[in-house]
């Protein structure tokens, strides 16, 4: 239980709690607002004050970190059953001194001054028998979530859902903190939000894909496996080549020897070209080289009526043998030309044939072997090669896998909506607690009592609250304060709850007069029973005067320290914002 809330400032409004039902009254003072009344007591701050000392974050724009900055700040409070006061302030805000140390922390003696985390590492082992906090472990229940059904806060929507302690609160959250705290388990729905941070993820990529932002990296299977066997194929034929590759450690001298020789043989065949051409046109002149004929000569000039002498035929006798003799002469030389191309042709076809030999034999040297760099050349190409076989089943893997995805999915979903269905089996007593209580609860407000439904969705665990007439503003108010009197009991029945329970008067707000008399008595009554304190914040004008049961005087159970709006200083603090 809370024991005493003081402060090192004179002006602050330092509070006394006792057990059971205490409730915080705020004056209001007449031609007061609704407004000015809740903002100027200091009610809805006790709330955020005792969140302050029990480890909520103090952003930079926190009334404790700005105009409250050098206020410190302590709180009486049992701990594993030894009064403990704890203190903080702004100035110094990840720094939690608590006193009489030491407090074993999970197994761990702790120092006096802890910081924040510590402190929140401390509470939750200690009210609410978490384990010790694991980064790699997502989604599981922490303690200031835990610790905001104890004390809901108005800002942030703690009074609007039941199940939800602030409108923000995600839904494995919700879900995770009160399966721990009626004793399910509550890594149902931390494997629930791993599966929809997974459905999220793939519809990402399929929207993606769908818009067209993939088309270059993404493909289907069908469309991978092609390439993929043409790369495995063309691996394998590299890979055999190089297996039966052998490197000749002249090969370069011998591959341009042998290139040599072929550029011999190649000039050798073109001036063979060149003399046969040459053959070929003086075998022609040959035949065209004849002698004039004298007699046809004769015959002419006889035509002509001329008749020759016979000197003149003589003359003519003479230079047809001339004539004869340089046609014989010419006919030698052609001869002879012809003679000396065909001789070449023939010593060329002769050193052909040698050439030729040797490049045979160089290349039979060379047959199944290769130069050191080609080999290289060939291992390099298979690295390549392998690479991007490996990237190609890769992908192929990844888009078999996408393509699975939704059928394992849904798989998945299926398997833990059925291990869900068994724990909520196997822990029947612990769910049947749950309900009665609730529904004893909401039976001692209202003629018909409500009911508390726990089933599974396909999005994990499922917790509503039902009470007629749910419409009604102040019954869905009763909703809730039935809901955090059910937890409060099971918790202090397990072991796992602070000792307290603190409702600000927002809880209350639209609630008929008599409700609110039948809800404070209630309260009083089940925090008498199951041994807690049930701290409720109010104001006066709102406060019922009627409608409790004989023998209850709420005047019994109002906190000493009264609160106003009246004065400038009247608040909790003192001073005014």
């Amino acid at each position: 239980m809370i024991h005493e809330i003081t402060s090192d400032h004179d002006s602050f409004k330092s509070l006394t709690f006792g057990p059971g039902l205490n409730v915080v009254l705020a004056d209001k003072s007449p031609g007061a607002t609704d407004l000015q009344s809740r903002n100027g007591a200091g009610k809805t701050s006790l709330v955020e004050l005792i969140h302050f000392l029990c480890g909520a974050d103090a952003k930079p724009k926190s009334i404790f970190r700005a105009a409250l900055k050098r206020w410190n700040f302590q709180m009486s409070i049992d701990i594993a059953g030894v009064k403990t006061t704890v203190s903080r302030s702004g100035v110094l805000p990840n720094v939690i001194s608590v006193s009489p140390p030491p407090f074993h922390v999970h197994g761990q003696l702790s120092d006096e001054s802890l910081s924040n985390s510590s402190w929140k590492e401390l509470l939750g082992e200690t009210w609410f028998g978490l384990p010790p906090s694991n980064a790699e472990e997502k989604y599981r229940p922490s303690f200031r979530s835990l610790f905001s059904y104890v004390a809901r806060r108005q800002i942030g929507g703690g009074f609007n859902d039941p199940v939800k302690q602030t409108n923000k609160q995600q839904e494995w959250d919700s879900q995770a903190s009160i399966c721990h705290m009626v004793n399910l388990d509550s890594t149902i729905p931390a494997k629930f939000q791993q599966l929809r941070d997974r459905e999220k993820s793939v519809n990402q990529i399929r929207k993606a894909i769908n818009s067209g932002e993939f088309d270059e990296h993404f493909t289907s299977s069908g469309e991978l496996r092609t390439p993929l066997a043409i790369a495995v194929d063309r691996s394998l034929q590299l890979r055999n080549s190089i297996e039966n590759f052998s490197v000749h450690p002249e090969y370069r001298r011998l591959e341009e020897e042998a290139s040599q020789l072929a550029q011999q043989i190649s000039d050798l065949n073109t001036n063979n070209v060149v003399d046969q051409e040459l053959i070929d046109e003086l075998k022609h002149a040959i035949e065209s080289e004849t002698p004039p004929a004298s007699e046809e000569l004769v015959d002419l000039y006889e035509e002509a009526g001329t008749v020759l002498p016979a000197a003149v035929r003589k003359q003519l006798r003479d230079v047809e043998s001339f004539h004869e003799a340089i046609v014989e002469n010419r006919r030698f030389h052609l001869q002879s030309e012809i003679d000396s191309a065909s001789s070449r042709i023939n010593e060329r076809d002769s050193a052909k044939t040698q050439l030729d030999s040797r490049r045979q034999q160089i290349m039979r040297t060379l047959q199944g072997r290769g130069a050191l760099d080609h080999y290289m050349d060939l291992r390099e190409e298979l690295g390549q090669v392998d690479a991007r076989c490996e990237v190609l089943r890769q992908r192929l893997e990844i888009a078999e896998q996408f393509e699975n995805t939704k059928a394992q999915l849904d798989g998945e979903r299926a398997v833990l909506t059925q291990r869900m269905q068994n724990d909520i089996h196997e822990r029947q007593e612990f769910v049947n607690e749950l309900i009665l209580k609730f529904e004893s609860l909401s039976k001692s407000l209202y003629e018909r009592a409500g009911s508390l439904n726990v089933s599974g969705s396909k999005q994990g665990p499922k917790f509503e609250t039902i009470i007629e007439s749910q419409r009604s503003l102040g019954i869905s108010n009763m909703q809730i304060f039935c809901f955090d009197l059910t937890l409060t009991e099971l918790g202090m029945a397990n072991g796992q709850w602070p000792g307290f329970l603190i409702h600000d008067s927002h809880l209350f707000d639209g609630v008929d007069e008599r409700q609110v008399a039948k809800a404070l008595q209630l309260g009083e009554q089940r925090a008498r029973d199951h041994d807690f304190q049930y701290i409720v914040t109010m104001n006066s004008d709102s406060l019922p005067r009627r409608g409790y049961s004989d023998g209850f005087r709420i005047e019994d159970h109002i906190v000493e320290t009264r609160l106003t709006d009246a004065t400038e200083t009247g608040g909790l603090f003192g001073v005014r914002f």
